[in-house]
């Protein structure tokens, strides 16, 4: 969602006469966009926020922004802590970046209730593939995130503005979109999320649509079966489980327990087999004992996921998990962390060595920066793959054979050419 909304800020500064440049020291803005939903992301941003500080001593015309969820949260705070900072706006007042360049110490954190209908220009780097933001906010208030109170409620966009902007991005040659929500499950404006999918899917010229990211608790049927039915919609889902221990999700106000959850994924994987299915894990919730910690890893090791995304819990002020009792020691939630990412591996490479043999669609998106006549690219399923290749191919669907398999990627032989 950062990258996307930094696309839509460079498409404002675009109609406004900006130029990006790769070195700061030429920069007359310079935006940071950040996030706050761990601890290591805030702590980053004020490092590299202080390092810049010396480019407005040497060009005091320069203009520094801060924009984001940190910038939601801190608002003012920003301008009182860091001086040199001109302006300060959040998610929800991207549309208001050219209104800012006039003045200075702005600050715009106030909620849009209108946001669903603004539709901002973006300057995407890539040309094969696109984020589109289909709702902004969310309303579920799982005690250890912060999203709700920075980007604000849910509020979906009209099917039609996406459909619009989805071909337009077809007919620059586009072929796969991902559909951008906190909870894109809960897409609720003149239709459904499932009947956004099938609306899409009569566009011509966009040959993949994926989505991210799904709410266990609202997994639909009918979504399922859009996955199954539509040629278009890729068999992959992210779908957050965070613990393994029912106990541990209630106190993380996650509206389902492990039965309901493995009882969803097993019903996903009976109607689409080949589904690659990923998932979040929080190690350390506060409460968290051995025991919950051993139900998550006998999760991991029944559900087998592709892939996971794994960290440690960071306390979020002003969430409901930050004051909660019996917070772990870092040390205990490093090693528990350690001891989830090793047993994944070691699932993830049986995942893709399942898939030697195979053959694969898959959408060549560019050229290996370290293999001269290689390219790469993904498969429905979301898995890189890399092959000898002409360069020609990129853009294109192909059907790859998969030699060999390797933990975060696959080799492949190109077979044949599909769709270009």
């Amino acid at each position: 969602m950062n990258v996307h909304d930094s696309e839509k800020m460079a498409g404002i500064l675009k109609a406004e006469g900006y130029a990006e440049t790769a070195n700061a020291e030429d920069a007359d803005l310079i935006i940071f966009n950040t996030c706050s939903i761990r601890q290591k992301a805030e702590q980053k941003f004020r490092s590299e926020l202080g390092k810049i500080k010396s480019l407005k001593s040497k060009n005091p015309l320069l203009k520094i922004a801060v924009a984001g969820c940190i910038a939601q949260q801190k608002g003012r705070d920003i301008l009182k802590r860091s001086p040199h900072v001109d302006y300060v706006f959040g998610p929800q007042n991207i549309y208001k970046l050219g209104a800012m360049l006039t003045t200075s110490g702005m600050v715009c954190i106030e909620d849009n209730p209108d946001i669903q209908y603004s539709d901002l220009p973006s300057e995407r780097k890539e040309n094969i593939k696109a984020w589109v933001s289909i709702m902004y906010g969310c309303n579920n208030f799982c005690s250890y995130c912060v999203v709700p109170y920075t980007r604000g409620r849910e509020r979906s966009r009209p099917s039609l503005n996406i459909y619009e902007e989805i071909h337009a991005l077809a007919e620059k040659g586009f072929k796969e979109i991902t559909l951008l929500g906190q909870n894109v499950n809960s897409y609720n404006s003149d239709t459904d999320f499932p009947g956004l999918l099938r609306k899409i899917s009569t566009i011509n010229g966009m040959e993949r649509i994926r989505f991210v990211t799904s709410h266990p608790r609202d997994l639909s049927e009918s979504l399922t079966r859009c996955i199954k039915e539509l040629p278009k919609v890729c068999e992959h889902i992210h779908l957050p489980l965070q613990s393994g221990s029912s106990s541990i999700l209630k106190l993380m106000n996650r509206g389902y327990t492990f039965e309901d959850y493995i009882e969803k994924v097993g019903k996903l994987r009976k109607s689409i087999p080949q589904i690659a299915i990923t998932t979040d894990i929080i190690a350390g919730f506060p409460s968290e004992t051995d025991k919950d910690h051993a139900e998550t890893m006998t999760a991991l090791k029944t559900i087998e996921f592709d892939g996971i995304y794994a960290f440690k819990y960071s306390p979020r002020a002003g969430t409901g998990a930050a004051g909660m009792e019996n917070h772990i020691p870092e040390g205990i939630k490093a090693q528990r962390l350690d001891e989830i990412l090793k047993l994944q591996d070691e699932i993830t490479l049986k995942c893709n060595k399942g898939l030697e043999g195979s053959v694969q669609e898959v959408l060549v998106e560019a050229n290996v920066k370290s293999g001269k006549g290689r390219i790469t690219g993904r498969t429905r399923s979301n898995k890189i793959v890399s092959f000898e290749g002409d360069e020609s191919l990129i853009g294109g669907l192909v059907n790859i054979e998969i030699k060999t398999a390797m933990r975060h990627s696959l080799e492949g032989r190109l077979v044949s050419q599909g769709k270009s």
